[in-house]
């Protein structure tokens, strides 16, 4: 045969009994349940601190769920051997062992917390389950059926692993200028004054962030999570399942756009949104687009007309030999010890920080408290953002100082601090310039070269990554540097997959470094501010530290 094939739904034998599988299906069974058990320990503190996948602490036991009703309820398909079952299920195995190797380079590059390391991990586990499914399936081994509850079961992974921290930053930015414009376009139907600075909307008695949490990436992934599993519990017919699951993200994005234009409402009439109003609506949001989504699915299954029963047939004779069956749960089995050994290789040999029980640095110490010519100005209102930061180890300066022709120049010097496991590489690389600056009213200008490597006093400092920004009529030249174990983070674009990886190989094995956030910035560019004393008897003081 050249391609697989597919069995009488109606008609197909029941599933196997575990006990009566070949000892290398029991064995391979056995491996992918221990792959998903690791996994969950993995995901598990995403899954309790991170609100965006709470909805993944159900996901252990709606996968053992939808895999049961994939072998009591399900449509009993079961697979012909093939060619194109033959490259499906290699590249399955394949695949899934590529990513995993990925994932060990991700984590030796920045740490196991890291989003990328989890997703790549996750990614891995949904291939090497697709390679087990499509081993199960066949019509010669008869295990798990392949219908929609057990592609569901694999697919329901990959919302519950935390979005690579590019592509998060990229998705959050697109659904807060969406949801600010449409907002500010709906103030202005309804007759209310309000005018946008990037994602803070201006009202006459208040104004109003759309922050990251209110971007609704939260309700969209929950969304899309109760879309595809109802659409393998409450529905049969493939046209409500996949009206279900094509409806979960627009009602997610209305709903969200809903809530942000009731809190303006509320804000324009004075009332303080900040707290229980904005708890409350959050979860109302999710609350409501799940109900609409199971009602709906309820409400098809109901006017669905249930078919006639079909007698069973007699099961079909395999066309699969032996050997073809032998070779596809070899190779599945090989695969997933593979698979382990790669996992066992990769832990034992991430070797742990040489600054593991290095001292909390004194931040401020490093900031110089005066400077010749400089008037200084302490920043005390740090506080606010630790719990955002997830640290409380924050300092700022700025220096203000007046040119003889009358121009003001301002440098403002920056650093925050994590001991090592505070606080994931992801976590931190969510709030540099580029993920919060444009949120809080700057708008971003292109830059020639996002990279530059500084000469301070002679000495040549480590590349950073150099941003523009502005608001209104003032500029801001932003130079930053993320330090994880002491070394900075050199890559030519901090949320490519790509780059993480070429450090990965670069750097070799580390695990549970500190973190060290460096930022400079002025309104005037680099050239023109880099001779200054004050710039080399900073530079002088991080240095120790790694910069």
């Amino acid at each position: 045969m050249s391609a697989a094939r597919v069995s009488d739904p109606s008609s197909g034998p029941p599933p196997t009994a575990f006990t009566r599988l070949p000892r290398l299906a029991q064995l391979s069974v056995a491996a992918l349940a221990v792959c998903v058990a690791a996994l969950s320990v993995q995901l598990w503190p995403e899954w309790r601190h991170n609100p965006d996948l709470s909805h993944g602490l159900f996901m252990p036991v709606i996968f053992l769920l939808l895999l049961h009703e994939s072998r009591s309820a399900g449509a009993p398909r079961w697979l012909s051997a093939g060619r194109g079952f033959n490259t499906t299920f290699g590249g399955a195995l394949l695949g899934g062992l590529l990513a995993l190797v990925a994932a060990g380079l991700y984590a030796a590059a920045l740490a196991w917390s890291h989003a990328l390391v989890s997703f790549s991990l996750t990614f891995s586990l949904v291939l090497l389950l697709t390679a087990g499914l499509l081993a199960f399936a066949s019509a010669s081994v008869r295990f798990v059926p392949f219908n929609w509850s057990s592609v569901v079961a694999l697919v329901l992974w990959l919302p519950c692993a935390p979005i690579p921290p590019g592509t998060y930053m990229r998705l959050t930015l697109g659904l807060q200028l969406w949801v600010s414009e449409n907002v500010l376009r709906a103030l202005h139907l309804l007759g209310i004054a309000a005018a946008r600075h990037g994602n803070v909307i201006e009202l006459a008695h208040g104004s109003v962030g759309i922050e990251e949490a209110c971007s609704g990436v939260r309700s969209l992934i929950s969304c899309v999570f109760a879309g595809f599993f109802f659409s393998a519990t409450l529905v049969r017919r493939p046209s409500s399942r996949a009206l279900l699951v094509a409806l979960s993200a627009p009602l997610a994005l209305g709903m969200n756009f809903l809530r942000s234009l009731a809190l303006s409402l509320l804000a324009n009439r004075g009332t303080n949104i900040a707290g229980a109003w904005h708890d409350v609506t959050g979860f109302a949001v999710l609350a409501v687009t799940a109900g609409l989504l199971g009602g709906l699915a309820l409400l098809l299954e109901h006017r669905e007309k249930s078919p006639a029963p079909v007698a069973a047939a007699p099961a079909v004779p395999t066309e699969a030999q032996p050997s073809t069956l032998s070779a596809q749960l070899r190779f599945l089995a090989a695969g997933l010890a593979l698979a382990v050994a790669l996992l066992i290789g990769f832990t034992l040999n991430t070797r742990p920080s040489d600054r593991r029980d290095a001292p909390v640095p004194d931040l401020l110490a490093v900031l110089p408290a005066s400077a010749e010519g400089w008037r200084v100005e302490t920043s005390t209102d740090l506080y606010q953002f630790r719990d955002t930061l997830q640290t409380e180890n924050l300092a700022q300066r700025t220096y203000v100082k007046t040119t003889p022709a009358g121009e003001e120049v301002r440098i403002v010097l920056y650093l925050a601090y994590w001991r090592p496991g505070q606080s994931s590489v992801s976590q931190v690389a969510s709030h540099t310039p580029d993920a919060c600056w444009p949120g809080s009213g700057w708008d971003a200008l292109p830059v020639a070269q996002p990279r530059a490597q500084p000469v301070v006093a002679g000495r040549a400092l480590a590349t950073a990554e150099y941003r523009s920004f502005r608001r209104e009529d003032f500029p801001q030249h932003v130079w930053f540097w993320h330090l994880y174990d002491g070394r900075p983070i050199s890559y030519r674009d901090p949320y490519s997959a790509s780059e993480l990886l070429r450090i990965a190989w670069r750097y070799g094995f580390r695990h549970n470094g500190d973190q060290l956030f460096v930022r400079a910035s002025s309104n005037l560019p680099l050239a023109e501010i880099v001779n200054e004393p004050l710039l080399a008897q900073f530079f002088a003081r991080t240095q120790p530290l790694g910069s």
